[in-house]
């Protein structure tokens, strides 16, 4: 339900019975957190309650994972420009978070986001390195992770792009797409990340990608 997000509430479900608790959000003194397809591996039979981290995380974590095994990553922002959930209004109204407060069906609402930050949770050498915000906008399904990081050297494109399409070839979560296509056409499809390769910029070490 996204209602109980630490450990000590989680933990009810298992007094009530339940054998393993899946958390599908960032959580607070969780046994472990796992993106799956990118550190699954790591999960072990004596991990009781479980954080699969955030949506953005699962996006952001694939792509980071492959720019900083093939690349390098020194350090970088995200952005994410997030679909409305319900911890927002629909009208203009009393919130403990003036931002959240406004109407999601009519603004862009710069909010905070820990989803950078907890990539480090899922890949500890990049523990650090990266941090973020996000942009809430009208619309009531699919995000956008809007990547930009400093490499440890310099690269082109095509490189990026031909290093993000041999990952996906060889992952259960991550896509590759070159259409030219729309948030909305990317509803219903089950894998974590799609990394677009037509937006991809480079200028020297910086790089920016979008998934």
């Amino acid at each position: 339900t996204g209602l109980f997000t630490s450990r000590d509430k989680a933990a009810a479900h298992l007094t009530a019975g339940a054998r393993k608790v899946i958390i599908s959000a960032p959580a607070s003194g969780a046994d472990a957190t796992i993106v799956y397809g990118v550190n699954h591996d790591t999960l072990r039979q004596s991990h009781q309650i479980i954080s699969s981290a955030s949506c953005t995380t699962n996006c952001l974590a694939p792509v980071a994972q492959v720019l900083h095994r093939e690349l390098g990553i020194e350090n970088g922002l995200m952005t994410t420009i997030h679909a409305y959930t319900n911890d927002q209004n629909l009208i203009d109204v009393y919130h403990t978070d003036p931002y959240r407060a406004r109407s999601a069906t009519q603004s862009m609402i710069p909010s905070k986001t820990g989803a950078a930050e907890a990539v480090g949770l899922v890949l500890p050498e990049l523990a650090g390195k990266l941090t973020g915000m996000a942009v809430r906008v009208p619309v009531i399904n699919v995000s956008l992770v809007d990547l930009t990081v400093t490499l440890k050297r310099e690269t082109t494109v095509d490189e990026v792009n031909a290093l993000m399409k041999e990952a996906s070839q060889h992952s259960k979560v991550l896509g590759y797409n070159t259409l030219p296509l729309v948030s909305h056409d990317f509803n219903h499809n089950p894998l974590s990340s799609i990394f677009d390769a037509n937006h991809t910029k480079v200028s020297g070490k910086l790089l920016k990608v979008l998934s």
